[in-house]
């Protein structure tokens, strides 16, 4: 019984160390892609990917099944940062309008610093929709519910308070729709002045309800 025990505690044990191994390859490889879209664009190969980091494809496959998967992964890091950023971005402030007017301008710092990065997230062909995954779709979704967060803590009297998560998704919708076209457009006017436009647009429709509390 006790030999028993002690088989299956070092069992137990290669598998806990190998899923920590597994889920730091995984960040590695995911550094590893954002770095070559950085340099290359989104076009970039597996291949390119697992040079990076000392292996091959089939290195890559080993933890990504497909390269579907590895884009997948890519773009929910992608996701999370930015969710991360913009929310802290509005945490920061006391505000109402000054909450708004950082997370629009804390998104559009973030993509203009790094537009090969948004363009593969936005722009790339949904992956297959057999991993079950629509990254895009899920970026905004984090990033709706985060500012929709912030949203009902500052309008805690709406009614009804259900109001913040459409604003939160809305808000997200339309600066995602006008930094699209402010990327293509050449030239195209100060990040700080869109912001501003974008805020004062957003800002028109909240302020009624911020002047009732």
């Amino acid at each position: 019984m006790v030999t028993i025990r002690l088989d299956t505690a070092a069992q137990d044990g290669r598998r806990t160390r190998w899923a920590a191994h597994r889920q730091r390859r995984m960040r590695e490889l995911v550094d590893a892609g954002l770095a070559a879209i950085r340099e290359r664009g989104a076009d970039v190969g597996v291949a390119e990917v697992a040079a990076r980091v000392g292996t091959s494809k089939a290195g890559v496959y080993r933890y990504f099944d497909s390269k579907a998967a590895l884009h997948v992964a890519v773009c929910q890091r992608v996701g999370d940062t930015v969710a991360d950023r913009v929310s802290g971005a509005m945490a920061r402030e006391r505000t109402a309008r000054r909450k708004l007017s950082a997370a629009v301008d804390e998104y559009l710092r973030l993509i203009e610093s790094d537009p090969r990065v948004y363009r593969f997230v936005t722009r790339q062909p949904v992956p297959d929709r057999a991993i079950g995954a629509d990254p895009l779709a899920e970026a905004s979704a984090l990033l709706g519910e985060r500012i929709a967060v912030q949203l009902s803590e500052l309008f805690r009297s709406l009614a009804p308070p259900a109001a913040a998560r459409p604003w939160g998704h809305g808000l997200v919708g339309m600066v995602r729709a006008a930094a699209d076209q402010w990327l293509a457009d050449e030239p195209r006017i100060p990040r700080a002045e869109l912001a501003e436009y974008l805020t004062e647009l957003a800002w028109s429709g909240l302020r009624p309800k911020v002047s009732r509390k």
